[in-house]
């Protein structure tokens, strides 16, 4: 019997997606090992999934609550209770727009608008690209430098449209690799 191209490549799209599964499985489960032993491991756990696959997978929730003793419900409350927690996939670059007082009063209102703008995104969505994901945070305390935005480690203060473009182009170019002829 012949298969058709179609049965094949989603055949082989449904192993990817298993190995891939199997792999993610493995790295959890490996943090799971390496903090199941401390005294409330369950943040710990999470924040190296986090930090490691980029958001906390369904299968981690599961697995998590099976080998601490915890029901899906405590795990995922935990999760769901934690900004930095998010499950599902994010952008390469998290973009946090700071919507305290604070930053509202010196320009944050139209900063964060100006920067759905630019983006063509609203808040916890992420770029086409996979790139970037543009999210509300509620004080950077970073105040005395508002309006302030965060990306990854680097906190930026006093904020303006043209600074946010210099920003996002810098986080959107990509190094081109020349090949070169022989």
């Amino acid at each position: 019997m012949k298969r058709s191209s179609n049965a094949t490549s989603s055949g082989s799209l449904s192993l990817e997606k298993m190995a891939a599964n199997s792999a993610q499985l493995s790295l959890i489960n490996t943090h799971i090992d390496n903090n199941e032993h401390r005294l409330g491991p369950l943040l710990p756990i999470l924040h190296d999934i986090q930090n490691e696959i980029g958001y906390i997978p369904d299968m981690a929730i599961s697995e998590i609550s099976k080998r601490l003793n915890l029901s899906r419900a405590e795990v995922h409350g935990v999760v769901s209770f934690y900004h930095h927690f998010s499950t599902k996939p994010r952008g390469r670059h998290i973009v946090e727009v700071c919507c305290a007082e604070s930053c509202q009063a010196l320009g944050g209102r139209e900063l964060q608008q100006y920067a759905k703008d630019k983006l063509g995104l609203d808040w916890y969505q992420t770029s086409k690209d996979g790139e970037i994901t543009l999210e509300p945070v509620y004080c950077l305390g970073n105040c005395a430098c508002s309006p302030a935005v965060r990306v990854g480690m680097q906190m930026l203060g006093r904020v303006d449209n043209d600074d946010f473009d210099e920003l996002i182009d810098a986080l959107t170019t990509v190094p081109l690799t020349l090949i070169q002829e022989s």
